[in-house]
């Protein structure tokens, strides 16, 4: 049964993580890492709100934690985006974009953890 809640978690995350890449390109030109950066900051506020949260079913957990953060979250998308940065030249730009993601998705994950706790 948990595979089915994961499942139904992903039919959420996925898509919404495929939006808002692609408002970000529309609004930003392609190229925009402001997307992804978007999704990685919520997914990790959520899930640090789950981990926060007390007691909460095993499936809630399956649901919320691995199938909708698991899905909207990407870290292969940060990283192709880092390279893609370096190759382009941008290093200030790759280098900006790695710190805003550690700094903004650890701190909305204990954010989330703290408010939920």
């Amino acid at each position: 049964m948990t595979a089915v809640w994961v499942a139904l978690g992903a039919l959420a995350g996925a898509p919404l993580r495929l939006l808002a890449d692609r408002l970000a390109v529309a609004r930003r030109g392609p190229g925009s890492v402001l997307g992804i950066l978007t999704v990685n900051v919520v997914g990790s506020a959520v899930l640090g709100a789950l981990l926060g949260a007390r007691g909460l079913s095993p499936a809630v957990v399956a649901l919320v934690g691995t199938g909708f953060c698991g899905t909207l979250t990407t870290f292969s998308t940060f990283g192709y985006d880092v390279v893609r940065l370096v190759e382009e030249r941008a290093v200030g730009r790759a280098a900006a974009y790695v710190a805003a993601s550690l700094v903004l998705g650890l701190g909305a994950a204990a954010t989330g953890y703290a408010l939920c706790r």
